[in-house]
This record gives C-alpha cells, structure tokens and sequence, in this order.
C-alpha cells in the first residue's frame, strides 16, 4: 500500500515552516494520542498517530525533508541508502516536539515565568451556617480565614539570615528535568527544587525555608437574599497563594442553613404545619399563622379537615435566580382534646350522641371508608 504524501498528513502547504510543521503534528498528537483514545476507534487512533509522527520525524530535520522534497519517499527509505535517512541521531526535533506534548496532556495547570514552573494555588473551602431568615433576607458578615505573608525574618527569602538561596544544580535553574529515552522526551518538575529553580542551603528557622508565615485575616462577606442549602460564594484570590508568582486559589464559601423550628424550605416555597383545636376546624373562624415577614391570617371554613392546605401567594422566599417569591403552604393538624375533666368528658359524650343521632351526614368520610371496607371482604 502506498504512503500518503507527509504534507498532506499534516494538513500543511510544501512550503510551510518548521513552526508550522510543529505546530500541525502538535495538534495531531494531542488528538490521536493512545492516552486519549480508548475503546472503540483506538486502533485507527493509534494508526493515525503513527503516520503523523513518522511525517513529523522526516520533515522536522532539514536533510531529510530536502531529500523527501527531491526524491520522495524513496529519498527518505533507510533501505534504498539515501542521504537523510531515519538513523537514531536524526529525531532531535520529534523529540523536542514529542516532549512538549507530554507536558500539555500530563502537566497542565503549570506555565512557565522566568524558567522556572509557575502554579496557581490551591482552593479553600468554608462552611458557613445561616439561618432560614439571613438566607431569605441576606446578610453582610465576616470570616476568619487563612492567610500568608511574607515571613519578616527572612524577607521572604526562605534562607537563613545571612545566607542566600543557589541555583538548583539539578535542573540548572530551569524547575525542570527532562527524562530521555529512545527519541522520547519527557518533561517534569524538578524533584530537586520542586519548580522553584532554586534550592535553600540553610532555611531560616522562623519559616523553616517557606518564605511564608500562616497567619489569619478577616474577611467581609455578603450573603445574597435568597440563597439556598448547598450554594457556593466565590472570593477570588482568597485561596492558598501560588508557587513561584503564580495566581492565588479561590475561596469557596459554601452555605448551611440551619433548621428552622416553624417552616421547612422547598426551593422557593416555605411549609408549615399549623395545629387547631378540634372546635375551631368544626365552627370555622380566622387563625393567624407565621410569616417570614410577620403575621398573617387564614379563613378557616366551616367543618375544616385535618391534612387541608391554605396556600398563602408570595409569601415564600424569592430566589436568587426567580423573578417573583414563591408561596407559604399552611398545614392544617386538627388537635384532639386531651386531659378532659368529668364535666368535659360528659358534654363530649353528650355531643358524640348527637352526632349519632344525625347519621352519616356529620361523618362523611367515615362512612366513604366503612363502605369501602365492606366491599373488600366481599
């Protein structure tokens, strides 16, 4: 089976540039990489793979692309002897190239400032507790938190006073070793240095090298109304500073509100459960019920069910997100008498009498259910 053309693997004109050689087997690379490609399509990935590095070995090295460019593909074939053919010392530049995209697929998250590696921090987390009425309202609060300054002993330095940092002599300086084998090139962090460039002799005692002292710093907060349990508030730059100049983390406040002894939250709704006594549910009457923001009254109608709902509009929590505040759902808990003295016990007996005397029409649902349960065992 024929070759394909090298420059035509690489999507790139006969005149492209060596940086432009690079850059289309780069992206290549990145995409067919055997790391990338599992399951289903691995084996055309890895195919692919292998015909834009060898495109890459024979036109990253100037002889032998002139040869390809001369002779094709037999100008580049180690068995026809011609000039520019693939020996071991001809894949400097894959390697290079190579090397660079181990370090983007395995190594990100690092950039490079002044040689040396440069990371972002670390995150923080916080958990702050709330209650239903700060959430629904909003709330200006402060925080202790962690912070870093420079350590006053030292500068800043990390080195012991009177002395001064060297350059690592693993890496030279670079934060980064180069691991080589075959035509392979992988880079990594100095183990050495771990990125700095830089290694401390003697580290000053009060920072044990750090350069940082762990201190504490407070922090204003402002909790946005309408808030809900598991809510994240982002404060950028408040996480754990970066290495060697790099960008601070964030910190992540995340919300906790506390349970509350009357109304339970359903995203924007509040619920609650109201108890009446057993005669107010049978005349009917206003009842006032809670509100988040007061009081409010219901119209109990006559003969009021336990388990009945009384929805009470806008008077739930408007969102973060919602355009108009959600609703109060009232609970109705018909309360049964308890502790009745002899006198109270006489008139109920008396009462339940005339209830019987009335029928059915005093207990409906009794007698819905009395029936139904009949026909069961019918």
């Amino acid at each position: 089976m024929a070759k394909r053309d090298y420059y035509e693997i690489l999507g790139v004109a006969k005149n492209a540039s060596e940086e432009d050689i690079k850059k289309a087997y780069r992206k290549l690379a990145m995409k067919h990489h055997p790391d990338r490609n599992q399951g289903e399509g691995a084996k055309k990935a890895e195919e692919a793979f292998k015909e834009a590095k060898e495109a890459y070995e024979m036109l990253s090295d100037s002889n032998k692309r002139a040869a390809y460019d001369h002779y094709g593909h037999a100008g580049v074939d180690p068995n026809m002897g011609a000039r520019g053919g693939p020996g071991a010392e001809g894949f400097g530049g894959f390697a290079e190239a190579f090397g660079d995209i181990f370090g983007d697929i395995f190594n990100q998250g690092g950039a490079r400032r002044g040689g040396a590696q440069v990371y972002r921090g670390n995150d923080l987390s916080y958990s702050m507790e709330i209650t239903l009425e700060e959430a629904a309202r909003g709330k200006d609060t402060q925080i202790r938190i962690p912070s870093w300054d420079d350590c006053k002993t030292c500068n800043g330095s990390g080195a012991k006073a009177g002395t001064s940092a060297k350059t690592c002599p693993t890496c030279n300086g670079s934060g980064q070793v180069h691991m080589r084998q075959g035509f392979f090139s992988i880079q990594q962090t100095c183990p050495n240095c771990r990125g700095t460039g830089k290694v401390i002799p003697e580290p000053c005692p009060a920072c044990s090298g750090a350069g940082r002292i762990k201190n504490q710093k407070t922090l204003e907060v402002k909790i946005p109304a309408g808030i809900n349990e598991g809510m994240r508030i982002r404060s950028a730059g408040n996480g754990e500073p970066g290495t060697n100049g790099g960008p601070a983390g964030d910190l992540y406040i995340e919300i906790r509100i506390k349970s509350h002894e009357i109304f339970e939250r359903d995203g924007d709704d509040l619920h609650c459960t109201i108890p009446v006594p057993m005669t107010t549910a049978a005349l009917g009457g206003a009842i006032g019920v809670p509100t988040l923001g007061g009081s409010a009254e219901i119209e109990l109608p006559e003969g009021t069910q336990h388990g009945k709902t009384f929805r009470l509009r806008g008077k739930g929590i408007k969102g973060l997100r919602s355009s108009y505040p959600g609703d109060l759902y009232c609970h109705i808990a018909v309360e049964t008498p308890i502790k009745l003295t002899e006198h109270q016990r006489k008139l109920m007996k008396e009462l339940d009498d005339s209830f019987k005397k009335g029928g059915d029409r005093h207990s409906p649902n009794t007698k819905s259910w009395a029936d139904r349960v009949k026909d069961l065992f019918k």
